[in-house]
């Protein structure tokens, strides 16, 4: 006998969520009224697969993929499905709409889990949250919310914008970041190249005509000598740096010291620091938007920061809510990191020795969030606006960081141009300042 789910008033007019066995949904709806009520919304509730169907439908449809969703895919996916929802579809209907359309790979294969699920009797969000490497916590608890408060096709066009948001930002910054990259990936590769090849030809010259070798083309060959005995060590010292990295970021405290080191180092850690300030901005402000409580909120915002620091403060100030204060006294308070002796070894081994030490002591106690964030946080709180507030502050240091970008880029092009053309300009004069003497000499 089928089960039917039902949604119905009593004669009081509170609303009332049960299950009930019937033959069939008019007898359901006739019982249902002999109990009282004013049925509203009758559905068949749909019995979950057991352990051996799931096991005989598992991977039906599927293909092999490695890794997870990337980011684009999922920003498109979810702007498909807030148009498909906000046109009327049943979800389950959409679902299977975009698996249809997608092309065989992780998100085809994601997408066939859910809608098993789905049909099984879960939510969007159980379903969903079965499949981390493609959904995370942000994304399952803002689709919870959309389904609590009735509003799904609103919650997913919020999601799908701070999607596509986060992702123009992250193609600003990864664009400017080509060109530098490109540049001096060639350099070093056409210089290793001089140095290995060309120097020592004419080192030969230079030793077959006894030439006397002025000391810009023996400083040259000293560093030809030293490339070609140590030439491992271009790729070896960066690759050990990296590990290094890696193994101090295993632990806690070494986490904290090497991404405070990031977001305080010269030049590039300002745009670090912006840009995590404008996500966990707007992470936080579409979570207050949705509906999910501010201290869910907060737990979300500080597992999807991507720096112990922010991780760090996002948990004192859920710590200060749980007791009753409000969230811009506690961000003020605990925005300032302080001293840390694995952020003053990098500073140290970095840049420059004793002048990195001198300049970490004057850069430490430099607070990571503005006042100007702490006050709009405080409006938004006083005026019951937050969610506003937070989407201007997003909004303001995402323009800021679009300037910082524009004006690092347009700095650093003239740079590697002089950089590059002095060290072409040395090699060139040490390298014909004896061949100079030596067809002087010859005629």
């Amino acid at each position: 006998m089928p089960t039917y789910q039902f949604e119905a008033m009593d004669a009081t007019g509170q609303e009332i969520k049960d299950v009930i066995e019937a033959p069939n949904q008019d007898e359901a709806q006739a019982t249902i009224r002999q109990m009282g009520y004013f049925v509203t919304k009758i559905t068949v509730k749909k019995a979950r697969k057991t352990a051996a169907e799931k096991k005989a439908t598992k991977g039906k449809g599927k293909t092999f993929a490695l890794g997870g969703v990337g980011s684009k895919t999922l920003t498109t996916f979810t702007r498909q499905l807030s148009i498909l929802q906000d046109a009327g579809l049943p979800i389950l209907r959409s679902l299977k709409i975009l698996e249809g359309q997608s092309k065989p790979g992780a998100l085809k294969n994601t997408l066939i889990d859910v809608c098993e699920e789905i049909e099984s009797g879960a939510t969007l969000s159980e379903a969903m949250s079965k499949s981390p490497k493609a959904f995370n916590r942000l994304y399952v608890n803002m689709i919870k919310a959309g389904e609590a408060g009735g509003a799904l096709e609103t919650i997913l066009k919020r999601l799908a914008e701070f999607q596509e948001r986060a992702q123009a930002l992250k193609r600003k910054v990864k664009g400017a970041l080509v060109y530098p990259v490109t540049v001096v990936t060639f350099a070093v590769g056409i210089l290793v190249f001089i140095m290995l090849k060309i120097v020592p030809s004419f080192q030969k010259i230079f030793e077959d005509f006894e030439t006397e070798l002025p000391p810009m083309t023996q400083a040259l060959i000293t560093a030809s000598d030293i490339v070609a005995a140590y030439w491992w060590l271009l790729p070896a010292v960066p690759t050990g740096i990296w590990l290094f990295v890696k193994l101090t970021r295993k632990f806690a405290y070494g986490r904290f010291g090497w991404d405070l080191f990031l977001i305080k180092m010269p030049i590039f850690g300002q745009l670090i620091e912006k840009n995590i300030i404008a996500r966990t901005m707007r992470t936080l402000g579409t979570l207050v938007a949705s509906g999910v409580p501010i201290l869910e909120a907060l737990h979300i915002t500080k597992e999807t920061s991507g720096n112990a620091v922010f991780e760090h403060l996002y948990s004192k100030v859920y710590d200060a809510i749980r007791e009753g204060e409000s969230i811009a006294q506690p961000m003020r308070d605990h925005s300032r990191p302080g001293f840390h002796p694995v952020t003053l070894w990098w500073w140290f081994f970095f840049i420059a020795g004793p002048i990195g030490v001198l300049l970490y002591m004057t850069r430490m106690s430099a607070r990571i969030l503005d006042d100007m964030v702490v006050n709009m946080v405080d409006v938004g709180e006083e005026t019951g606006e937050l969610d506003t507030m937070l989407y201007k502050v997003a909004d303001t240091y995402d323009d800021e960081v679009a300037v910082l970008t524009e004006s690092l880029m347009s700095l650093m092009e003239p740079l590697l141009i002089i950089v590059l053309g002095a060290m072409v300009g040395f090699i060139v004069i040490a390298l014909f300042m004896p061949l100079i003497s030596l067809i002087q000499k010859l005629t």
